[in-house]
């Protein structure tokens, strides 16, 4: 009988890729992969614990992108939907990759193929809105502060998009959900843990984290954004449609809707 076999990883995305690869090269029947903090035995499968290694995750990621870069940038969007399974459901997804003869040509009529790309299309969509979304408050300390709480892990897929746009200013972008943040300052972008007691939403009620200018240029913010405004033309439902409501308390032009 060929046991099945559970690996546990750390839950970064080398670590996965790295479980990929020892599932590859010692030809294991695998049942699940899982987060070591979320691993369960199964009634008939044994679980080996996967150490991540870098060189290993590298050479499954240089082989997912030699076959298509349209596939690689699904697994990583996809991976980091957080979606339940998502680690299996991957797995199948490079298995199947590397049966075809060019990534190019997927058959999207496969559930799995077509799941795999609908999660990194929904991951696409929730990266651009926090590119739009993010509000940054200058705080005393000089660095301008932003909260997000998106749908999914999209951190790692916004960092150079704000490296790029604001690289004279030192910023931090917090993830409330996940409660880790990404802090840039003005040489490399950093992960960062903090241990925050209050969630800075963008209130009508000033918090003493912030600089008194920073309400200053909110206020005149809010005014242009009233001004510019033709009462004849809103249109809620396709407002919220754009902007979900969701993302409303993170935003100074709508601190008096919410």
């Amino acid at each position: 009988m060929n046991v099945s076999t559970t690996l546990v990883y750390d839950g970064s995305f080398n670590g996965f890729l790295t479980a990929v690869f020892v599932a590859f090269d010692e030809k294991i029947n695998v049942a699940d992969i899982q987060k070591n903090n979320q691993s369960q035995n199964g009634l008939f499968s044994e679980s080996e614990t996967i150490f991540t290694n870098i060189e290993k995750a590298k050479r499954v990621w240089n082989g997912i992108r030699n076959k298509s870069h349209n596939a690689i940038s699904n697994v990583y969007f996809a991976f980091l939907s957080e979606t339940e399974s998502v680690e299996m459901m991957l797995y199948t997804y490079i298995q199947k990759l590397m049966r075809t003869k060019s990534g190019k040509y997927l058959d999207y009529s496969d559930a799995t193929v077509l799941h795999i790309a609908q999660l990194a299309r929904k991951v696409g969509r929730e990266k651009h809105r926090m590119e739009a979304f993010v509000r940054f408050q200058l705080t005393k300390d000089n660095i301008y502060f932003a909260n997000i709480e998106p749908d999914f892990d999209v951190l790692p897929l916004i960092s150079k998009h704000f490296r790029d746009r604001y690289a004279d200013q030192k910023w931090l972008i917090y993830d409330v959900k996940r409660n880790y943040g990404i802090y840039y300052d003005l040489d490399h972008v950093e992960m960062v843990s903090l241990n925050l007691k209050d969630i800075h939403h963008n209130k009508t009620v000033k918090s003493n984290a912030f600089a008194p200018e920073e309400y200053e240029y909110q206020a005149l913010w809010n005014d242009y954004f009233k001004s510019t405004n033709i009462a004849s033309r809103i249109n809620p439902k396709l407002h919220t449609q754009h902007v979900p409501k969701r993302y409303w308390k993170y935003l100074s032009e709508k601190k008096e809707a919410v």
